[in-house]
């Protein structure tokens, strides 16, 4: 064929039009009776499966061009992975790859009151009863499936699967109560391309880490291998040489393009996973058929030649040939049968189209963060009986005498072990040592390796345990060594974590409170990685609650209240921890102890999002910060109280996000000026956000002057003071700000 005449086709149409032809040719020349593959009935239904997903692409390319769906990428070609939504149980949690959608057919047979296409075409039309989803985005999921929504593109969901299979068998070492039976298994499909990205290897390389130590982790990748990635060709034999030989995974080859070769090796791939509980990847055979998407036009990239010899690859093909020469049925009733399934996909796309679709800022952001402040503020304020806490403490710390950050997050995080039985804290070396700064200390002794424990050194990894164990019904609280790691694997709570809620229309959740120790003003070693006082990766990603402690009785408090955010409205939530400040015992002078505080009782908890405020009847200048700027704003005040007779308020935002603005506008009010102290830097940093709600809320009307750190990295040793605030260039702005 001329590449202007393959340009010219439509390549939805000749798919389509090619399937009709091979019905025709069966119809003149019947194949011989078969018997290998799946029983009758089986064969039948996912025969049927592969149709309904077939037809429901064919129905995307229609009605995109009627500006009645809104989402094309298909599922044609990977039909084959019916085989394992058969094989495996409603009850196991699937993150899917976006072209599964025969998976989902057969998966939906499970349920007798579940229709797939229709509450399919209700997610490619956007509408609000979309059960998936709610009409927020095309994606595969359902409740009563387990089918968690994915709009993963990158192997992104791949850890999270990891951590589901994980806290599944983690349930018996606890007496903890899984929301799924304890032999499931847990299946997470991807596209070939997708094995390269780091976040997958991340995974592989957990499971394998697990297996190595008998660790058992029922999880069945499944890598739909179709040798291309959008336009860029998978070198021949890549994944099976990659992977068979991957140390710690049990590699399984499984035909996707014909029912009949890959029934078997599907089956015994998930018995294996399911009575082995141990990771298996199943390479499953596919191809691609009508583009990487509706506006893909492949001619552009693959070769005539190649497109036509991908088609005649094409799994329908070879499925209509088994049901017909078994027996089963005829080619009249096949093309009968996929007609039918066609009006049904375009009927229930015009009836979709013509649903209500979200219109309102409220309701589309309804299900991204919950907040439930009376249930969260009795969740925080519960307690558990005191001769409980007293057995555990010994001394109760209540009756401590006042102490530094340090120790009070260790007794908070002690608290809320005891508090919550499904709690879990675990990160790099959280156990015996204890942390890099001592902050769990004995809480491994205490509580076992089951409920404090060490994960291999990977924050993609940590932070994806983290959301498998939510998925599960644990608390987990994971620590990230250093704020400047959080970065290494942003994406999973930005992408991930924060996104579940909205896109499964707040019917999964995996909440969490992480502990990130970062910030500035670390002394004695350091650099950038120690140091890093960015928060702005944080702050942009939607519904993340995050504070910043800046004393040990906030930090408790703090850690109450977030674990009843994520307890009570399923919320990902994030401390940030200053390690300039874990150890810092005095305010004024050496040995003062005034930056040593008592253990709150522990009904005591912060309201969300309430600041801290100091000298609250002062008006000449307010200084809004956080973190370390706090005991640095308070000697600057007290200095130039004394000095100058300069009658200072310091407020302690304590939440970076949500930013209470509205606060610290109504603080600004009472005062003549305002000074923002941000150590971060000057772009997309605290202060920017600040000086525009004092715009916004009216409090512009007098002077207002950040102080921010330098827009460069952390260096080692003494030049680090050089980068950030100090009391001198705070001074020196108040003077300048007030004349």
């Amino acid at each position: 064929m001329s590449q202007s005449r393959a340009r010219q086709l439509n390549r939805a149409e000749v798919v389509d039009r090619q399937f009709l032809d091979h019905l025709d040719a069966l119809e003149r020349d019947p194949p011989r009776r078969e018997t290998p593959g799946p029983d009758d009935s089986d064969l039948l239904e996912l025969f049927d499966s592969q149709l309904a997903s077939r037809q429901l692409d064919l129905m995307a390319r229609v009605k995109r061009q009627e500006n009645k769906v809104f989402y094309t990428i298909g599922s044609s070609g990977h039909e084959g992975n019916a085989m394992v939504g058969r094989a495996t149980r409603a009850t196991d949690p699937a993150f899917l790859h976006y072209r599964s959608g025969a998976f989902v057919a057969e998966r939906y047979r499970k349920d007798a009151d579940a229709d797939f296409i229709h509450d399919t075409c209700l997610s490619f039309a956007a509408a609000a009863d979309d059960v998936a989803s709610g009409g927020r985005h095309k994606v595969w999921g359902h409740r009563g499936l387990w089918i968690l929504p994915q709009t993963s593109t990158i192997a992104s969901h791949l850890p999270k699967a990891v951590g589901t299979a994980l806290a599944i068998t983690h349930g018996k070492r606890i007496d903890h109560e899984l929301p799924v039976p304890d032999d499931a298994i847990v299946v997470c499909s991807f596209g070939d391309a997708s094995t390269n990205h780091a976040t997958a290897q991340a995974a592989f390389n957990t499971a394998a880490w697990t297996a190595h130590q008998s660790l058992p982790l029922p999880i069945l990748f499944v890598c739909e291998d179709n040798r291309v990635g959008i336009s860029v060709p998978t070198p021949s034999q890549w994944i099976a040489k990659s992977m068979a030989a991957r140390y710690g995974l049990e590699y399984r080859y499984a035909d996707g393009l014909d029912l009949a070769a890959g029934w078997q090796p599907v089956q015994d791939a998930v018995a294996f996973c399911r009575g082995r509980r141990r990771p298996v990847f199943l390479h499953l055979n596919t191809t691609r058929l009508m583009g990487h998407a509706g506006t893909d036009f492949e001619i552009e990239y693959r070769p005539p030649d190649e497109l036509e010899q991908q088609e005649g690859l094409d799994p329908l093909l070879v499925s209509a040939t088994r049901l017909v020469a078994r027996g089963l049925t005829t080619p009249k009733r096949i093309r009968e049968r996929y007609e039918a399934l066609r009006r049904q996909c375009l009927d229930e796309a015009d009836r979709a189209d013509a649903k209500p679709r979200l219109t309102t800022v409220e309701d589309i952001v309804r299900p991204l963060a919950p907040y439930s402040p009376d249930e969260v503020a009795n969740e925080a304020g519960r307690t558990i009986a005191q001769s409980l806490r007293q057995e555990s403490f010994g001394r109760l710390p209540e009756d401590d005498v006042p102490k530094h950050m340090a120790i009070q997050i260790n007794r908070a995080l002690h608290d809320l072990l005891l508090k919550y039985p499904e709690a879990l804290a675990f990160g790099e070396d959280v156990a015996r040592k204890g942390g890099v700064y001592t902050i769990t200390k004995g809480l491994w002794k205490r509580f076992g390796q089951a409920r404090v424990f060490n994960t291999l050194l990977d924050e993609t990894t940590i932070l994806g345990l983290a959301q498998g164990y939510g998925a599960m019904g644990y608390l987990p609280i994971p620590e990230i060594q250093y704020l400047a790691y959080f970065h290494n694997a942003c994406d999973q709570v930005r992408g991930e974590a924060c996104s579940l809620q909205y896109f499964s229309n707040d019917q999964f959740r995996n909440p969490m409170v992480a502990r990130i120790a970062g910030l500035g003003y670390q002394k004695g070693f350091g650099g950038h990685f120690h140091n890093d006082n960015s928060v702005t990766a944080l702050r942009d990603i939607p519904s993340l609650v995050v504070g910043c402690p800046s004393r040990g009785d906030d930090a408790a408090r703090m850690l109450r209240t977030l674990a009843a955010l994520a307890t009570v409205d399923g919320r990902v939530t994030a401390i940030i921890e200053p390690i300039a400040l874990y150890m810092t015992k005095d305010l004024y002078e050496k040995d003062d102890g005034q930056w040593s505080f008592a253990y709150p009782a522990p009904s005591e908890f912060l309201e969300p999002f309430l600041p801290r405020i100091y000298h609250e009847d002062a008006t000449d200048l307010l200084i809004a910060t956080y973190g370390n700027g706090v005991p640095m704003a308070l000697r600057v005040a007290k200095d130039l109280a004394e000095s100058r007779g300069i009658a200072i308020r310091v407020l302690d935002l304590r939440w970076l996000k949500p930013l209470n603005v509205e606060a610290v506008a109504e603080h600004a009010k009472d005062c003549s000026a305002v000074l923002v102290l941000d150590e971060g830097r000057p772009d997309g940093g605290i202060g920017e956000g600040l000086v525009t709600g004092l715009v916004e809320h009216g409090a512009a009307d007098r002077p207002i002057r950040r102080v921010t750190g330098v827009d460069c990295y952390i260096p080692l040793g003494d030049a680090a003071g050089l980068m950030l605030p100090d009391e001198a260039r705070v001074r020196a702005a108040i003077v300048g700000l007030l004349g």
